[in-house]
C-alpha cells in the first residue's frame, strides 16, 4: 500500500517584505491579512518609540535598548538591524511556533534584516516593495506627518541606499496602486507554495 502524503503536514513558509521607509509595507501586509486571515504576522521587537496610535504587541514590541540587548544575549532575536539610530529584531518563539503547525508568517523587515533572515532560513520568500518614484516616496513620507523635515531628508537619503539592494532579492514589486500590489504579492504566495521542492515526498501520494 502506498503511503499517503498530507499536505496540511507542511511546514509554514516565511514571506519577509522590505523596501524603504514609507512605501507601504505595513499596509499591504494589513491587506493580505484580509485575504488570508490565518497568515501569521511576526511582530517586530524595536527601540524606537511608538508613533501615532501604534501598541505595544499589535503594531511591534516597544523595549528599551537594554532590554533589546539582553533578548539578543538570549539568543530570542532571529536578525536585527540599525535603522535610522533605533534597532529592528525579528522574536524567535513566535515565529518558529507558526511555521512549525502550518501556518505561513508575513514579516515586515528592513533590507539587511531580510537578508540575514534568508541566510537563516534558505526558503524564506523575500520581496522588496519598490516606490514609483522618490518624489512619491517624498509625498507619502511628509503626509504621514509623524515626522520632521530633517527626519524625513534622512530617510530619503537611506532609501536611495536601499533601492540598490533590490536585486538581492527573490521578486520587486512597485507599490503605484494599493490593490494591484495586493494582487501580485498574493499571486508570489500562492506561486510559492506550488513550488515542487517544497513538497517533498508527494510522489508517494500516486505510486
Amino acid at each position: 500500500m502506498s503511503e499517503t502524503v498530507s499536505f496540511e503536514s507542511m511546514h509554514g513558509l516565511m514571506f519577509s517584505v522590505s523596501g524603504p521607509s514609507g512605501v507601504g509595507k505595513g499596509t499591504i501586509i494589513k491587506e493580505i491579512k484580509k485575504i488570508y486571515p490565518d497568515c501569521g504576522h511576526s511582530i517586530s521587537v524595536t527601540t524606537r518609540r511608538p508613533r501615532g496610535t501604534e501598541k505595544d504587541g499589535v503594531d511591534y514590541y516597544f523595549r528599551s535598548a537594554t532590554e533589546f540587548e539582553k533578548l539578543c544575549i538570549e539568543g530570542e532575536i532571529l536578525e536585527f538591524d540599525e535603522y535610522v539610530g533605533n534597532f529592528y529584531g525579528t522574536p524567535a518563539t513566535p515565529l518558529l511556533k507558526m511555521t512549525e503547525c502550518g501556518r505561513d508568517v508575513l514579516l515586515d523587515l528592513t533590507i539587511a534584516g531580510s537578508m540575514a533572515l534568508k541566510k537563516k532560513f534558505s526558503q524564506a520568500v523575500t520581496i522588496f516593495i519598490l516606490p514609483p518614484s522618490l518624489e512619491v516616496l517624498e509625498n507619502r513620507l511628509v503626509g504621514r506627518g509623524t515626522e520632521d523635515r530633517e527626519l524625513v531628508n534622512r530617510r530619503l537619503e537611506k532609501a536611495r541606499e536601499e533601492i540598490l539592494n533590490a536585486n538581492g532579492f527573490d521578486y520587486v514589486v512597485i507599490n503605484d496602486e494599493l490593490s494591484d500590489t495586493v494582487r501580485k504579492v498574493e499571486a508570489i504566495m500562492i506561486a510559492e507554495k506550488c513550488r515542487y521542492f517544497r513538497h517533498s515526498g508527494i510522489e508517494k501520494k500516486f505510486i
